[in-house]
């Protein structure tokens, strides 16, 4: 993710999205994950960020591109969907939250944000809405985004599988994360995953010496920043 959060409207070249975010469903629920370094042009200002943001007990947000756009867009998709919820006496929808989400990217085009929502409600199940810079919302049984998603698309649209696990969803996700820290200099630190289910999210946090080390990488030191 890069926090400078410039972007000129007129420039020619594109917004930077440094990072990786991915979403996958799964029989019963959703799987969410990100990395967690964020960057300032060349300069990684930090290396253990949290990209996942809860908008509701079980709609989550990922974000990639700005840090202060993402993180201004999810404050205010938080606060009125809290006052949805108050209003209808119920939990949110999936689809009621993405709407929110593609709504704010679409009316204010100088944000720079590429954002995946997911979640679970017991109308439509776990889901997935993919909602790339300029407004664009779309349910997906999995997506990518990020300067990272670029290496692992791939991938992903060959592993992924309907009616998987949650455990083949969770190894496929973080396996995903891992290829994409291995080649985009945006992306790296530690993998963050959430699982969303009926029963609620649940986090787990895989450290960069739990990384599997590929073929063509050399073991990273203890110590090193990552």
């Amino acid at each position: 993710m890069d926090c400078s959060g410039e972007h000129n409207p007129s420039s020619t070249s594109p917004p930077h999205t440094g990072t990786t975010i991915v979403a996958v469903t799964y029989a019963g629920g959703v799987v969410i994950g990100a990395d967690s370094r964020v960057s300032t042009g060349n300069y990684i200002s930090n290396r253990a960020s949290d990209k996942i943001t809860p908008l509701t007990d079980r709609v989550y947000l990922l974000r990639s591109g700005s840090a202060s756009d993402t993180q201004a867009v999810s404050d205010y998709v938080r606060y009125f969907t809290e006052q949805h919820e108050s209003q209808l006496q119920r939990p949110a929808l999936v689809k009621t939250v993405a709407g929110m989400i593609r709504s704010m990217n679409y009316q204010y085009k100088h944000l720079v944000g590429a954002m995946i929502v997911a979640g679970w409600d017991a109308a439509g199940g776990p889901q997935v809405y993919g909602c790339p810079i300029g407004g664009t919302l779309s349910k997906e049984s999995w997506t990518t985004d990020g300067s990272g998603s670029t290496y692992i698309w791939g991938y992903l649209d060959e592993e992924f599988r309907e009616g998987m696990t949650r455990s083949e969803a969770e190894d496929l996700v973080a396996t995903a994360l891992e290829l994409a820290m291995a080649r985009d200099g945006s992306s790296g630190g530690v993998v963050r995953l959430v699982t969303i289910t009926e029963k609620g999210a649940e986090r787990r946090l895989i450290k960069p010496e739990e990384h599997p080390v590929l073929w063509d990488e050399l073991p990273t030191p203890l110590g090193v920043v990552v």
